[in-house]
């Protein structure tokens, strides 16, 4: 519903004037009322001041996604750049080449920061959360650093504060800054994780109380994938070793439970640009502050050495976990195209046909339902269509995108979108001590939903 950038020089200066877009929501879309609670924008002020996503992408290709661009955000790699592939995807733009091709490129303050606190803390102020524990949240971030940030979760705000918060770091800690910079490059990842020695990893994944960093160590490729499993040598592996695929794959399913016993492995990905770094980063405060103690970390090293076919039971666990997860999922829908990025890449013919489409009038888009092989492309024709030159739909592809939108909205009944959505209005509805604000926004959300929403049989 938003897009926002600021384009700056490798100084971190600003270069020409911001973007700040916003983007109309489709009719077969219901927003989470939570985070419209957060951002302020309605749907209405998208249909009223936004333009279409085909219309955004011709931007976003013509004047943002330049040569040499390096495209970086605050949890950008996690979050934003998953929209952006998609938002691509449903409108036939290649989804990945505007992160690597022509000298383009990716990066996450996020991970900067978290690393940052964990080895160079000095000269920055370190947020705590209302719980007492360390938090890099980039408003927290802003806030105790004094740093401009003066509306959290608009798009353009949350894009000025994390080149504040980025100029901050490379201003304290600037060999640090400029270390994990060049560490985009996932080859020079590869290198150093698959050195066959252990590597200081910073991530989200590991626990709070430590800076979200440990020691870690490659234990074996992860099948189909530019990425490896590494293993914490925080714990002692040899319970772990002791264990048949079935407990391991147990063991490494989501738990809530704090307590509940947790597979120390995780995926590394050389090319989400992971925060990792040689041992002899670690000074003598570091090792304190982190918790770190060198004898046990090489003990659980050498334990490891003691199996190698634990990555064989590894893989396997992994299987059956995919296994599990695979009867769990529902068949999908031919209509539920837009969720399908990831089933497998698109054909280079097709990808040819992009910029045909793209030139086409909206009268003549139908006939690339026949020009694409790939069934994705051809399901995702209509709603793109629909979704962009709605005017120009014929009274049968009307009566198309409307089944359409019954099956995205009321389908699954009490499970449906529109079941959920009004579920979760009525339950913010019914919270005490709302704003005025508030109150006008859930308002102007359930005076959407009812606009939208298809009629029944």
């Amino acid at each position: 519903m938003q897009f926002a950038g600021q384009r700056t020089g490798m100084d971190l200066n600003p270069v020409g004037e911001p973007y700040d877009i916003l983007i109309k929501i489709s009719e077969d879309i219901l927003p989470e009322p939570d985070a419209i609670l957060i951002t302020g924008i309605t749907p209405q002020k998208t249909i009223a001041d936004g333009i279409t996503e085909a219309e955004f992408l011709k931007i976003f290709d013509a004047e943002i996604n330049q040569e040499g661009t390096i495209f970086v955000g605050f949890n950008s790699i996690r979050f934003d750049d998953e929209f952006m592939r998609f938002t691509r995807y449903r409108n036939f733009y290649d989804p990945y080449e505007w992160q690597w091709k022509d000298g383009r490129g990716r990066w996450d303050i996020l991970d900067v920061a978290r690393m940052t606190r964990a080895l160079r803390p000095g000269g920055i102020q370190w947020p705590f959360g209302s719980d007492g524990k360390p938090t890099n949240r980039l408003e927290l971030l802003a806030d105790v650093n004094k740093l401009d940030h003066h509306s959290a979760h608009d798009a353009l705000s949350d894009v000025l504060a994390t080149i504040d918060v980025a100029r901050l770091i490379r201003d304290k800690q600037p060999r640090l800054f400029d270390y994990l910079l060049s560490m985009r490059d996932k080859k020079k990842v590869e290198t150093l994780v698959n050195g066959k020695r252990p590597f200081v990893y910073t991530s989200g994944k590991y626990a709070v109380e430590f800076e979200k960093t440990t020691i870690a160590i490659v234990i074996g490729p992860q099948p189909d994938r530019q990425a490896v499993l590494v293993y914490d040598l925080r714990h002692d592996p040899s319970q772990f070793l002791a264990m048949k695929p079935e407990q391991l794959a147990e063991i490494w399913k989501y738990n809530k439970d704090p307590e509940a016993l947790r597979l120390p492995v995780k995926t590394l990905q050389f090319n989400r640009c992971p925060a990792v770094a040689p041992l002899n980063v670690l000074d003598p405060d570091s090792q304190k502050r982190l918790g770190l103690d060198m004898a046990s970390i090489e003990k659980h090293r050498r334990a490891l050495e003691t199996d190698p076919e634990f990555i064989k039971r590894l893989h396997i666990a992994l299987q059956l976990a995919n296994q599990e997860r695979e009867q769990t999922t529902l068949v999908p829908d031919e209509r539920q195209a837009d969720t399908r990025l990831y089933e497998e890449f698109i054909p280079d013919g097709d990808k040819r046909q992009f910029s045909k489409l793209h030139n086409s009038p909206p009268e003549k888009l139908a006939e690339f339902i026949e020009a694409f092989s790939d069934q994705r492309l051809k399901a995702l024709v209509p709603l793109y269509k629909a979704r962009n030159f709605a005017k120009s739909l014929t009274s049968e592809e009307r009566e198309a995108w409307e089944a359409h939108r019954k099956q995205a909205l009321l389908g699954g009944g009490q499970n449906s979108r529109a079941a959920k959505f009004g579920q979760r209005l009525s339950e913010l509805s019914g919270q005490k001590k709302l704003t005025g604000s508030q109150e006008y926004l859930l308002k102007e959300l359930e005076l959407y939903a009812e606009s939208i929403m298809p009629d029944f049989d």
